[in-house]
């Protein structure tokens, strides 16, 4: 089983950028799809962005499209999100998964996922 750890939260202002990183321990990252969720207080935890294995396919939810970019490092098991153009509505914490099934397209389903990260809190204000 892949244990997986956050970091990069914080506090920023509206329009501000954020970089969260993840890095995968007990096994490598090879073969796994990886994705970013968050969840809000009171909310659903909710598909923020998914990429495949060897980021050859990545998929957004539409509230993050042409804000934020997934990528990933797998000589170093690590992931990233890069957050530009934050909004409040960004507020909540976020989560790394991992999916071990073989699949052509990253699943917005959180059930799909085997492993998740701890998660990191990000605040934005107005």
């Amino acid at each position: 089983q892949v244990q997986l750890v956050e970091s990069g939260g914080g506090s920023v202002q509206a329009g501000d950028s954020l970089t969260l990183s993840c890095v995968a321990s007990g096994r490598t990252f090879y073969g796994y799809v990886m994705a970013w969720f968050r969840q809000a207080p009171g909310q659903r935890r909710e598909f923020v962005a998914g990429i495949t294995w060897a980021a050859s396919r990545t998929r957004y939810a539409d509230s993050v499209k042409d804000r934020f970019t997934i990528s990933r490092n797998d000589a170093n098991n690590t992931l990233f999100l890069e957050m530009n153009a934050l909004k409040p509505e960004d507020t909540a914490y976020y989560y790394c998964a991992a999916d071990r099934t073989l699949t052509a397209v990253p699943s917005i389903r959180a059930s799909t996922y085997d492993a998740w990260g701890q998660g990191t809190r990000v605040t934005v204000s107005a």
